[in-house]
């Protein structure tokens, strides 16, 4: 029989699918980030009607996001996550350390209510961590 077209077609189904295809398709373009890195999709969720009891149905606004992007796609490693939150779980982020918190650049910025732009620039400059994220905007850094 097959699945319904009103499955099909759900955000849900296009969710699991397209996770699918970047895994296991070796034509498309986004194959070399995903099945040609390795990342695979567990058993479990090679049937649609699994994959959908674990994560539920995709909520408005949400895509499927993989916690650790080194790992698979599988329930203990996946989420409904924003664009937001997506664009800041990627390979590339520079992550930062101050204290106990760590946060990539994006965030930092967010939480020192400061541009995205004097950050990078601090960091291309040699600045450490500590000094880019504590040191005011206009400030400068004391050389040892």
């Amino acid at each position: 029989m097959g699945i319904p077209n009103y499955i099909k077609f759900s955000t849900t189904y296009c969710s699991w699918s397209n996770m699918k295809t970047r895994c296991f398709n070796s034509n498309k373009d986004s194959y070399k980030h995903y099945g040609g890195r390795g990342i695979t999709v567990c058993n479990h969720w090679l049937k649609f009607d699994n994959f959908l009891e674990d994560m539920g149905e995709r909520p408005d606004g949400m895509t499927l996001d993989r916690i650790d992007n080194d790992g698979n796609y599988k329930p203990s490693n996946c989420q409904w996550a924003t664009q937001k939150q997506q664009c800041r779980n990627k390979r590339g982020n520079r992550i930062m350390f101050l204290e106990e918190q760590s946060h990539c650049l994006r965030e930092w910025a967010d939480i020192l209510k400061v541009s995205y732009g004097l950050l990078e620039n601090r960091i291309r400059r040699g600045w450490t961590d500590y000094q880019t994220l504590t040191i005011p905007k206009g400030g400068r850094r004391c050389e040892k």
